[in-house]
């Protein structure tokens, strides 16, 4: 699409040092590294611009079809490597800083990751807008450009200290502020109604500004936008205040304004709380609304063209309100009769559903939602009316005990809904949307999610993309499916020297990293375990630690035995109003505490939380990693990709058959997976038995010594009753069925280490779940979405 602007590292040399002086204003003498990482992103962006403004141009002449992906999350990570590594320009940057006198990955490692997103749900919509991008699929992401994001996690005592993210504290050097992209978003306020429609005066409001992002794709041949909104009051400075010396008075309403972009997911135990969310979710899905229909009125002038041109996409229940919000413009400001609003919205909208858990679900109380949203609330309603005239039989409504329920919402609305693994679509059918599927039998679709290849492989793990780009050349980099060409090759005692080398190298520089960051001090002949996910009671966290104390137990009792050393990884966030997982925290980290002191076996498990787990620690810790535990309970978990980074980087799986748990065995053999736990139909017959944590506990010593030193303050000596909640819990009621998947999860922990006793079998197996994970590629799902979705087409010749 566009000529290469540097043609050797001179060119970049000189561009560096342009930047350097000329957009920074410093002499290459006085520059820190912060003053380096800035001019070599700048002069990187600049080799995104042409292709960013010809795919915009191309999209513009070929009245191309968009797709917009709206979303709550985008946890992009660091942008500057993925940009190098997608332009192909890793040599010419390496080979300009050295010659400039500066090291390569330490400008790499000063920019601070974007806290933009929290876990798998931000993730995935960070390689989806990289996968559109690579695909040429013309696409906006849209979301919230949060101040402070999630939060910084650190801990005391062991418990979780959350803290505000400062990445935003330094210039941004991929954003470009859009002033002309600037909407006003209402809250509250009265509605007057004349006849059908109505006018909403909001009694206050706040303005969206737009900053964009351009999203480079493989080899540069396609950029597509994110455009993050920042809310910014209407009167931002009341200089009478001022000068009555109300200083902090005077800057309130900008304050105010501005908390609805400071914090990703603020704490809803409050109602000051709650009320902030919902009007973050409304605040950009609106502006992003309002920017599409711009958009579209530059070369339409008929509405009843929209779904056409424009596919809409939900990431999650966030952004429901895009339904009744699209029906109130294009009904009460654009005239369209209300039934026809509807249908031409429903043709826009399509919606990915995240999660079975009826709890997260959104609802929002009705007096809450009508204060904030009154002539939403009204249309709600005319939705859910029309509906039910449509399907008299339905037992489901969009407003139910005094809440508005935002997941029936989104599935009326949408024209497709998609569940994100095979399993998780069927669940979803005959489980939180078993009567509406039944009422629209062909609306629910299954695209299993996928992860770039690009940032989680080529990029993160080098040494061993370089000896798969030596043994099959490297076309596996845009089209993963590719990596089945290394399966003739695994048996070959080169490559498997070759793999478990990179392997090795990958755990050694881990290794020296936890010594240095974390003061852990490990081996990296052990086996590497690991765990990173944000913390809830269905990813089972604490049946991991409970198991882990089990094994302490047993090779105290038995120090001479053939133990497998282990290293025990843990790293996630959890929310901040979720007591119960911030005990697990502090649990793991109280277990942690007495086990890496214990002289008796210290050489064989050590176990560490690591604080503030974002895709940075994710880079580093996937390619080390040997065992990846996916252990939620059956039925729970939709998807994951965590378990296919780590499957891609050949560590081996022990994991439930839950969300894609299921494809994953079915793709890399079950000889290559360690299996444990009950499906999630016999999760539902387990639940039902009376006393079932009990039984588990009796048939199980392990588990019952385990909760016996949780419980009686073996690691919490100063506070013996600390973890009784824990403790309590997994006796029963144990809803997530720790206590009764235990006795099979220690089963097959003891399969995990047997065959990593066997390094060449471990290697095999490690291997073909390389050779094997190629279809967990996001450009797969992405043309999946495009053909089953949206109706997009790519604008690239060869796609």
């Amino acid at each position: 699409m566009a000529k290469d602007q540097f043609l050797n590292h001179t060119d970049m040399k000189d561009a560096i040092l342009r930047h350097l002086m000329m957009t920074l204003g410093k002499l290459p003498d006085t520059a820190q590294l912060y003053d380096w990482r800035m001019a070599t992103s700048f002069a990187v962006r600049d080799r995104i611009m042409e292709r960013w403004f010809a795919a915009t141009r191309a999209t513009y002449e070929k009245d191309a079809k968009r797709v917009y992906y709206l979303s709550m999350e985008f946890l992009i990570g660091r942008l500057l490597e993925d940009a190098i590594v997608n332009l192909r320009l890793e040599d010419l940057v390496r080979s300009a800083l050295h010659a400039l006198g500066q090291d390569y990955r330490d400008v790499l490692e000063d920019e601070p990751d974007a806290a933009l997103g929290n876990g798998g749900l931000g993730r995935l919509a960070a390689c989806f807008m990289e996968s559109m991008s690579t695909l040429g699929v013309p696409a906006f992401g849209y979301g919230i450009r949060y101040e402070h994001g999630l939060f910084r996690q650190s801990f005391d005592g062991g418990r979780q200290v959350e803290r505000p993210e400062t990445w935003l504290q330094q210039q941004h050097p991929w954003e470009f502020e859009r002033p002309e992209a600037r909407f006003r978003i209402g809250f509250g306020g009265d509605v007057s109604e004349t006849g059908s429609r109505a006018e909403w005066t909001p009694a206050e409001g706040v303005f969206a500004e737009a900053y964009d992002t351009p999203v480079v794709g493989w080899q540069g041949r396609w950029a597509n936008t994110l455009r993050l909104w920042s809310a910014r009051a209407e009167d931002p400075f009341d200089l009478n205040r001022f000068n009555h010396g109300d200083f902090a008075g005077a800057a309130e309403g900008e304050a105010l304004a501005r908390t609805i972009s400071r914090v990703l997911y603020p704490d809803d135990t409050t109602g000051q709380g709650r009320e902030l969310r919902l009007k973050q979710e409304y605040f950009f899905t609106a502006a992003s609304l309002r920017d599409i229909l711009r958009r579209f009125d530059t070369q339409h002038d008929d509405l009843r063209a929209l779904p056409s041109r424009i596919a809409i996409q939900l990431n999650d229940t966030h952004p429901a309100i895009a339904g009744p919000e699209l029906v109130r413009i294009l009904h009460d400001e654009r005239g369209l009769e209300f039934d026809e609003a509807v249908v031409i919205a429903r043709g826009c909208l399509s919606y990915t559903n995240h999660t079975l858990l009826p709890e997260a679900l959104e609802s929002w109380p009705e007096d809450l939602f009508g204060r904030l949203l009154p002539r939403h609330l009204t249309l709600i309603d005319r939705i859910d009316a029309a509906h039910a005239a449509a399907n008299p039989s339905r037992a489901v409504s969009a407003r139910g005990d005094h809440q508005v329920k935002m997941g029936e919402l989104s599935f009326m609305m949408a024209h497709k809904v998609n569940g994100v693994s095979a399993l998780h679509t069927e669940l979803m059918k005959s489980t939180v949307f078993a009567n509406l599927h039944g009422l629209h039998p062909d609306r629910i679709v299954n695209q299993t999610n996928g992860v770039t290849p690009r940032r989680w492989l080529l990029s993160c793990n080098p040494r061993l993309a370089a000896l798969i780009t030596d043994t099959i050349g490297d076309a596996w980099v845009g089209d993963l499916e590719r990596l089945a060409d290394l399966e003739p090759h695994v048996g070959d005692a080169g490559f498997r020297e070759g793999y478990e080398a990179a392997k090795h190298a990958n755990k050694a520089d881990l290794a020296n990293w936890l010594k240095s960051d974390a003061g852990v001090d490990v081996d990296p002949a052990m086996m590497f375990d690991v765990q990173i996910k944000r913390l809830h009671e269905y990813k089972r966290q604490h049946l991991n630690i409970l198991e882990t104390i089990a094994l302490w137990q047993a090779m105290r009792a038995d120090p001479g035995a053939d133990w497998t050393p282990r290293l025990k990884i843990f790293a996630g966030k959890a929310a901040p109003g979720y007591f119960f997982a911030k005990d697990i925290i502090r649990l793991i980290n109280d277990v942690a505490a007495v086990i890496n002191t214990d002289p008796q076996t210290a050489h064989l498990l050590k176990v560490v939380f690591l604080p503030n787990y974002n895709v940075t620690m994710a880079e580093r810790l996937i390619p080390a990693s040997d065992l990846s535990e996916q252990i939620s309970t059956a039925g729970k978990e939709a998807s994951g990709t965590g378990n296919m980074k780590f499957a891609l980087n050949g560590a081996l799986t022990i994991g439930t058959l839950d969300g894609a748990n299921v494809e994953i065995r079915e793709k890399v053999g079950p000889e290559n997976f360690f299996l444990f736990g009950m499906t999630a139909d016999q999760v539902d017959g387990r639940r039902a038995v009376h006393d079932h944590a009990a039984l588990a506990i009796a048939d199980s010593p392990e588990l019952a010594a385990a909760l016996e030193a949780v419980r009686n303050g073996t690691f919490s000596p100063d506070e013996p009753d600390r973890y009784h909640g824990i403790a309590g819990n997994v006796s029963g009621p144990d809803y997530f069925l720790v206590a009764s998947d235990f006795a099979d999860y220690w089963r097959a922990q003891r399969a995990v280490d047997a065959a990593f006793a066997a390094p060449r079998t471990w290697a095999h197996m490690a291997a073909l779940n390389t050779a094997r994970s190629g279809w967990f590629s996001s450009d797969r799902t992405i043309r999946g979405y495009s053909a089953d979705i949206w109706g997009a087409q790519s604008l690239l010749s060869d796609e």
